[in-house]
């Protein structure tokens, strides 16, 4: 499809595809799905559910709302989307605290909050062990960071039996920070 130039590059983040057996679709079908719906310079990262898009529509609400429904409507999957533009994109990446992820001896997760709960109050509901993890709010984000040996003991470790956990997606922060990457080339492009 053609370029742009008045599109702007978005990220479109699905909840639960192709984990565990499960929701299982092609990033091919994804990409054509994407296509259809009139959005250009579609191309998708890992097999994890990571779309990159331009649209020429800003709010990205709507476009979680027109892409769910592709999702229900082509291929019977109710999973939710989050869907953040390159500029969300390029403040969290730009306000990561200093030395964020450098210890290897710890796990370090992005977790991105869809709008109904997008809020600083999140972490109040999550009951962080402060011994064990961290969890800090930024803006669209959550920013969970524990030790390897204590993952099992974690909120984090848990916090797919929680209801909140319905309305977040996890990606990891070398795949956050390629999906960056990936999208200021788009910009750049």
């Amino acid at each position: 499809m053609p370029r742009s130039s008045t599109a702007t590059a978005f990220v479109a983040l699905l909840r639960g595809v192709n984990v565990g057996g499960n929701n299982i679709i092609s990033m091919k079908s994804l990409k054509t799905s994407f296509e259809k719906l009139g959005f250009t310079d579609v191309s998708t990262y890992i097999n994890s559910g990571n779309i990159l898009f331009k649209a020429k529509a800003r709010d990205a609400r709507k476009l979680e709302t027109k892409i769910e429904a592709m999702l229900s409507r082509e291929h019977k999957l109710g999973c939710k989307v989050v869907v953040r533009s390159f500029l969300e994109m390029a403040s969290l990446i730009e306000n990561l605290p200093k030395g964020w992820d450098e210890d290897k001896e710890w796990k370090y997760n992005v977790i991105f909050l869809r709008h109904s709960i997008d809020s600083e109050k999140v972490l109040e509901s999550l009951g962080a062990k402060r011994e064990i993890e961290k969890v800090a709010y930024y803006p669209g984000t959550l920013l969970w960071s524990a030790r390897i040996s204590d993952m099992s003991r974690t909120t984090m470790f848990k916090l797919s039996s929680q209801k909140v956990f319905q309305d977040m997606t996890v990606r990891n922060t070398n795949t956050t920070r390629k999906l960056y990457e990936l999208m200021n080339k788009m910009v750049e492009g």
